[in-house]
């Protein structure tokens, strides 16, 4: 009797404890979380720019005189020397310019020596006071007057002979032809301004980028930052460059102003062209071996009812990390700490540079904790927190659920989604 009094005592017990198990199951939420592990890492913090390749010296050269192109010494991609011969001007007018002014030189010279032959005449008669000081003045000032005219005409002379230099057009530097603007037979015509002939880029094989960055990124580049870039010739190759100027002088375009910023690119295997379009990266700042977690783990927020039910007063998640209950509600009210400009101004949570994340544990449970923020590259953010390391279970999201709505919540809220980048830092 008292066997059956115990055996019946115990199945009455396991019924109990099936029956309090069957009801929590059923009002417990059925949850899939999508997750993924808390890695360690370099995070790399980088402002964005495009901008465009070109030679670092590049010159035009021009013609200081007027001319028809009787010859053509360099084309298109044509390796040139300084001082060689690239273009040849017609020079049938320059070299009469240059005889005509040779020929009033020596027009005047005799002159001169006519004036001379006079003045001493008229300079011994005046001083033994046989001819008038009229007679005498007069010689000497034409005298003075043709050696004036004679300085004249050397210079009227030396004009013509560089004139007939310049109809020569030589290379100001060693480089290569990357554009040619004219063909034999063609005038050119040096008025107020000299038209470009040649344009020659000294070396290819050291370029440089002028990047347009926005005034809002420009206070983080520095001279001697590390740069990434690509061109849309080699869409699968990073080029690499280092910044080595950063220019005041603003450039306004349609009310946007943009700083330029120099960067220096080895170019030896001769890819890159002047005139490519580069899409840059400045590296800014750089964290090596930190946790980051994805960005999206920041926008994640569990109902109500999940938080209820994931609440344990066990000591399955004891964690210094793990906040109590009254903890996990007001974070429930105050949005969980994913933007401090939604939280309440005295609430415990509102920390600079902290936010709240939530981790699933072993139950698959989850329960939040706040961490700091660092670095962000727009992809992964530099997290610290002293009880949390790497590998740890961090949520994104929900990829599916059966919860029962409670009386509070409205149907048509918007759910919790993912809206961008916008997390309060």
């Amino acid at each position: 009797m008292k066997k059956k009094i115990i055996f019946t005592g115990v199945i009455a017990i396991l019924l109990i404890a099936a029956a309090v198990i069957f009801i929590k199951s059923k009002d417990a939420p059925k949850v899939n979380f999508r997750t993924t592990e808390i890695k360690s890492g370099n995070i790399n913090l980088t402002v964005t720019a495009t901008g465009q390749l070109s030679a670092v010296t590049t010159v035009d050269v021009g013609t200081q005189v007027s001319g028809t192109i009787v010859k053509l010494n360099a084309d298109f991609n044509s390796k040139v020397h300084r001082g060689e011969i690239i273009a040849v001007l017609d020079t049938t007018t320059l070299y009469a310019a240059v005889e005509d002014a040779e020929a009033n030189l020596n027009h005047i010279k005799a002159q001169i020596i006519a004036a001379k032959s006079n003045y001493k005449t008229e300079k011994s008669l005046y001083e033994k006071k046989l001819d008038s000081q009229i007679n005498y003045d007069l010689a000497l000032s034409n005298y003075k007057s043709l050696i004036a005219q004679e300085q004249q005409a050397k210079a009227d002379l030396q004009k013509a002979q560089i004139n007939l230099k310049y109809a020569t057009i030589k290379a100001p530097i060693n480089g290569i032809v990357i554009s040619r603007n004219v063909d034999v037979g063609q005038t050119v015509a040096a008025s107020l301004s000299a038209p470009t002939l040649f344009t020659i880029a000294n070396d290819l094989k050291n370029m440089q980028v002028q990047a347009e960055v926005d005034e809002s990124d420009i206070g983080k580049v520095k001279v001697g930052q590390e740069v990434s870039f690509t061109v849309d010739a080699y869409p699968d190759q990073t080029f690499h460059g280092i910044v080595s100027q950063v220019r005041l002088a603003p450039q306004e375009i349609q009310n946007v102003v943009n700083y330029t910023v120099i960067i220096n690119v080895n170019n030896d295997k001769l890819l890159l062209m002047p005139g490519m379009t580069a899409t840059v990266s400045i590296y800014v700042a750089h964290k090596d071996d930190v946790l980051e977690i994805p960005d999206i783990a920041f926008y994640f927020q569990p109902s109500e009812n999940i938080i209820e039910h994931s609440y344990t007063s066990n000591n399955e998640n004891n964690n210094s990390a793990n906040p109590d209950k009254q903890q996990m509600t007001r974070g429930k009210r105050f949005g969980a700490g994913n933007n401090k400009h939604f939280r309440g101004k005295n609430d415990s949570l509102v920390q600079e540079n902290k936010q709240t994340i939530w981790l699933l544990d072993k139950n698959q449970k989850v329960y939040p904790v706040k961490v700091k923020t660092g670095l962000d590259d727009g992809t992964y953010t530099q997290i610290e927190n002293q009880n949390l390391k790497a590998g740890e279970e961090v949520v994104l999201g929900t990829l599916s659920a059966s919860v029962p709505q409670s009386k509070n919540v409205n149907p048509f809220a918007p759910q919790n989604r993912f809206r961008g980048r916008n997390k309060g830092r």
